[in-house]
């Protein structure tokens, strides 16, 4: 299998050492500058992801930079942003307890920065489509360029919507991601935008939160209710020392999952059942 050649406006995951990396659009002639010296551009396209490039003037810096072909985690970690992420274990979790996948579309509120934006319109594509909204414009116009630097404009759109209020004019959604205050506000909403059978999802990092959400769940006739904690947790290797690592993350948030279906009342089994028919035994002999 032949490796990916980066081209001119590609994104490259640009790694110095452990603590050191960057997300990072390559353009012709472009520079890159770091306090280890400057990463020419020119130094890269053409080459292969995973090849290596050394910072100039190499007479007096000449460090060694990996680029690499940014994963979703990538873009969670180390896109430009202003507000809170959701952590990649989180987002794997959205993805595999949602169902989303090629061809799905997707209706996100409260797009932030846009990492997890960008992560759902990698997955949807070829056909699907993630519809993102938010109400503060800062967040509008960050989650836009994130999305436009990563090339998928064309599976994801970026628009000012308040999921509380307005009329998306959307039905038949496979599934919705919430990522707002008060997401028990917005199920009632949402919940004519889904298909039947289709997945809502809500980030929430209080524990208040998660209460009023899933009984406004549970209130609109969901089912498979269930609320999750990821704690990833990072060993530390060494030849005679290897131990998880001292400091991590102890919490990002909570994310809780229900389903919506057409539930009518079952006719059969919530029928009160009849009285016990009873034959009176006031006079007839009884055996001994």
């Amino acid at each position: 299998m032949s490796s990916e050649i980066i081209k001119e406006n590609d994104l490259i995951f640009l790694i110095l050492d452990e603590k050191r990396r960057w997300l990072v659009q390559v353009k012709s002639g472009g520079t890159f500058h770091t306090h280890r010296g400057i990463v020419e551009f020119n130094d890269i396209i053409g080459k292969y992801f995973g090849s290596v490039v050394f910072s100039k003037p190499i007479e007096t810096q000449g460090y060694k930079f990996y680029v690499l072909k940014p994963l979703p985690s990538d873009y969670v970690l180390h896109m430009s942003r202003k507000t809170q992420i959701i952590y990649p274990e989180d987002t794997g979790l959205i993805l595999v307890y949602s169902g989303i996948g090629p061809g799905s579309t997707v209706i996100e509120a409260g797009c932030g920065s846009g990492s997890l934006t960008c992560i759902l319109g990698n997955i949807v594509r070829p056909n699907g489509h993630i519809y993102s909204y938010d109400i503060s414009e800062k967040s509008l116009k960050r989650a836009e360029l994130n999305v436009k630097k990563a090339k998928l404009e064309d599976y994801v759109t970026i628009q000012y919507g308040d999921i509380l209020n307005d009329d998306l004019q959307q039905k038949n959604v496979d599934i919705v991601v919430l990522d707002m205050a008060t997401p028990w506000d917005a199920i009632e909403k949402v919940k004519n935008y889904l298909k039947y059978s289709g997945t809502l999802t809500s980030f929430s990092p209080t524990i208040e939160q998660v209460k009023k959400t899933v009984f406004a769940l549970r209130i609109h006739n969901f089912i498979e209710v269930n609320t999750y904690e990821l704690i990833k947790r990072r060993l530390q290797v060494k030849k005679n020392a290897t131990r998880p690592e001292v400091r991590m993350i102890g919490h990002t948030g909570y994310l809780t999952f229900g389903r919506k279906v057409k539930d009518i009342k079952n006719p059969y089994r919530e029928q009160k059942p009849k009285a016990p028919e009873t034959i009176p035994t006031n006079g007839m002999p009884l055996r001994g």
